[in-house]
């Protein structure tokens, strides 16, 4: 049984920093790439940052660049996303994604996800 658990949301003032963690457990892939995603209040899902399996490649959205730093324990099965800078917009539920295996080089899209974890919310204030 696959299990993909976020922890380490809650509210902060804008310019404070929250660290996001995920583990994931039961994957059935030799290797995968693991991400963060963000849903608002009714706007659509989109990603945010994603790591290779070594954790030797990353890649970000353009509005975290600078800001947020992922970074991933194989041993552990566990994925880090460290939010300095936090600023209203980005109060959102954000989700950690477990992909379907490798993915190119390039920041993991939604066709890519197999496993989401239940999401964990980030509210920043101003």
């Amino acid at each position: 049984q696959v299990q993909v658990v976020e922890s380490g949301g809650g509210l902060v003032q804008s310019g404070e920093s929250l660290t996001l963690s995920c583990t994931a457990s039961g994957v059935p892939f030799d290797d995968y790439a693991m991400g963060w995603f963000r849903q608002a209040s009714g706007k659509s899902r989109e990603g945010v940052a994603s790591i290779s399996w070594s954790g030797g490649s990353t890649y970000y959205r353009g509005f975290v660049k600078g800001r947020f730093t992922i970074s991933r324990s194989a041993a552990t099965n566990t994925v880090v996303l460290q939010m300095n800078n936090l600023q209203p917009e980005d109060t959102a539920m954000y989700y950690c994604a477990v992909a379907r295996g490798r993915i190119g080089v390039r920041i993991m899209n939604r066709a890519d996800v197999e496993y989401w974890g239940q999401g964990t919310q980030v509210t920043v204030s101003s």
